[in-house]
């Protein structure tokens, strides 16, 4: 009987480990299938192609991230999408177009994980060599969503066409306009049609992300443009995830991976130095 008890016993014991067994070796396959899983990041332009870059470039491979670069063209839709998920990461948009949207999407929140870059969005004409040589009643085409339309008014006070209110903040419209010298007609148009729509009005406010897909370099072919200088906050790019995932561990890897020296170096010639290098705290930017 007390050796029928303990071969009961030693039984329920080799059970137990392997049940302990079978189980650390679940957590192990899924954290290993965690590590190992690739990073969507959603992106468009000039952005995916960087990202097109680091995620084939030994920097990934040496930081051990998989990265899979997925291109959408609607912003609005990568937005919703990173944040219910579908999209793990995005690479496309300014500090103050990201808070545009969360204050219009308060069940589809995003968090941002990083800063990447700040450039010049550029006045472009095929009419005038000039901003001086706009003439009286010309058609200004720029950005339609909030965020676009307050950078372009800024920058078109800043070319001295216009005078805007001294509430204008980080969001705008054209009610914001203070004072119209030149009686300007002004036109909102998606971003990314800014380059196709540059001979059917007088002069166009492109982003330089949008310019890029263009062939248009802010640097020599625009005739006004922003200075470039990290001053600002509500123009720099950042890396944006679900709110609830902005301390994911890998996350904070990839903004690391961006940031490396050698991608730096292929993004400045690639790009001609028009996409400066910005690495803020997020917390600055609040």
């Amino acid at each position: 009987m007390k050796k029928s008890y303990l071969y009961i016993l030693g039984t329920l014991a080799v059970v137990a480990l392997i049940i302990v067994g079978i189980h650390n070796v679940g957590n192990f396959v899924r954290h290993h299938q965690a590590e190992s899983a690739p990073i969507t990041i959603g992106s468009v332009g000039s952005d995916y192609d960087i990202w097109q870059h680091i995620a084939q470039s030994p920097e990934a491979k040496k930081a051990g991230l998989n990265l899979k670069v997925k291109e959408v063209t609607d912003s609005v839709q990568l937005n919703k999408g990173t944040a219910q998920g579908n999209i793990d990461v995005n690479a496309f948009q300014s500090w103050s177009y990201f808070e545009a949207y969360n204050k219009d999407n308060p069940s589809n929140q995003l968090g941002a994980i990083g800063t990447t870059y700040l450039e010049p969005m550029g006045i472009y004409s095929k009419k005038y060599k000039d901003v001086n040589d706009i003439p009286d009643g010309a058609t200004i085409a720029f950005p339609n969503d909030p965020a676009g339309t307050a950078r372009s008014l800024l920058l078109l006070q800043s070319a001295g066409l216009i005078k805007v209110k001294k509430n204008l903040g980080a969001l705008g419209n054209i009610d914001q306009i203070a004072e119209n010298p030149k009686h300007l007609k002004f036109k909102q148009i998606d971003d990314h049609t800014g380059p196709r729509v540059l001979g059917q009005v007088d002069a166009v406010l492109i982003s330089n992300t949008v310019a890029l897909t263009g062939h248009l370099h802010v640097l020599s072919d625009s005739i006004f443009h922003e200075k470039v200088n990290q001053s600002t906050k509500n123009n720099i790019n950042i890396l944006a995830t679900a709110k609830g995932s902005v301390d994911n561990p890998k996350y904070k890897k990839l903004v690391a991976l961006y940031h490396n020296k050698d991608i730096q170096k292929w993004i400045a010639k690639k790009y001609f130095g028009t996409k400066i290098e910005v690495q803020k705290p997020i917390n600055d930017l609040k």
